[in-house]
């Protein structure tokens, strides 16, 4: 089933598959520098994770979880060389309750993913960048990605027997920022040197709030599922309150709409890159 192009706006149907993957994110750098991406689905009153009152965990509510919103996940993820992600989501996996294992997909679904990054170059996966202050990982949830190079990035000063720990168990411990902060400029810059592209910011709002702080967030993906949830405890994209509006610009919007459940498809370009300051960055 196709989705509508509303912009720009010329009314033609687009296919699902393909979509996401026909803008190249993977060659959107220039030289010597990286693209960084994030993406989120939200619902239309912009709730993009709610506490679930048996565990206290915040996850995508199941309401607007669909397959055709997971099949663009899946094929931002293949544009990328590495996944910005946090602590936070290998501890929900040791729980049993990250919402997935980190794409690529296997599978006949995402065997066309997998072929076009072998097509194009990229390794069968992206590598994983871990931003933490904390180091709090679980071994046994790292240890799981066996198929790609999990790196940890955290801040200087912290503490430098977990980074031992976690160095020991074959994991590189990388420092971008002074104290237990992780700076958004640092981590540019490391993932420049590293000779990453494309690096996809696949984790919390806590995050995306920092990178956006520091003006170093390129494009922002949005699915906008048209339902209405309530409730007082939840998260939004930014996690944060900025310290001013950051500038946003449309690029692309579609329309998905179905009888389970309509939804808006948008590509937003970052316009205002000047950094504010750079924040505390995972936990």
């Amino acid at each position: 089933m196709s989705v509508l192009q509303l912009f720009p706006p010329d009314g033609s149907g687009q296919n699902l598959q393909g979509l996401y993957l026909a803008m190249s994110l993977h060659q959107q750098a220039s030289a010597d520098d990286v693209f960084i991406y994030a993406n989120y689905i939200a619902s239309l009153d912009g709730r993009i994770a709610m506490e679930k009152a048996d565990s206290g965990e915040f996850e995508v509510p199941a309401s607007i979880a669909n397959p055709r919103d997971w099949r663009l996940y899946q094929e931002l993820a293949a544009q990328s060389d590495v996944m910005l992600t946090s602590a936070r989501y290998f501890r929900q996996l040791a729980k049993g309750c990250a919402q997935d294992l980190l794409p690529v997909g296997e599978g006949d679904d995402y065997a066309d993913l997998v072929r076009w990054r072998r097509e194009h170059g990229l390794k069968p996966q992206p590598d994983v960048m871990v931003l933490s202050s904390s180091l709090d990982l679980p071994l046994a949830a790292l240890q799981s990605l066996t198929d790609r190079q999990v790196i940890i990035v955290t801040g200087s000063s912290s503490d430098a027997n977990k980074r031992a720990l976690l160095e020991a168990a074959g994991f590189p411990v990388l420092l971008a920022g002074d104290g237990r902060i992780v700076e958004g400029g640092r981590l540019k810059q490391l993932l420049i040197e590293h000779g990453y592209r494309s690096a996809y910011m696949i984790a919390g709002p806590e995050v995306h709030g920092a990178l956006l702080s520091a003006g170093v967030l390129d494009e922002l993906f949005l699915t906008t599922h048209l339902s209405l949830l309530g409730g007082d405890r939840f998260y939004t994209i930014a996690g944060r309150e900025l310290k001013k509006t950051v500038g946003l610009q449309i690029q692309s919007l579609y329309l998905d709409q179905l009888d389970t459940g309509s939804q808006l498809f948008a590509r937003f370009r970052v316009c205002d890159r000047e950094p504010l300051t750079d924040m505390e960055v995972g936990s």
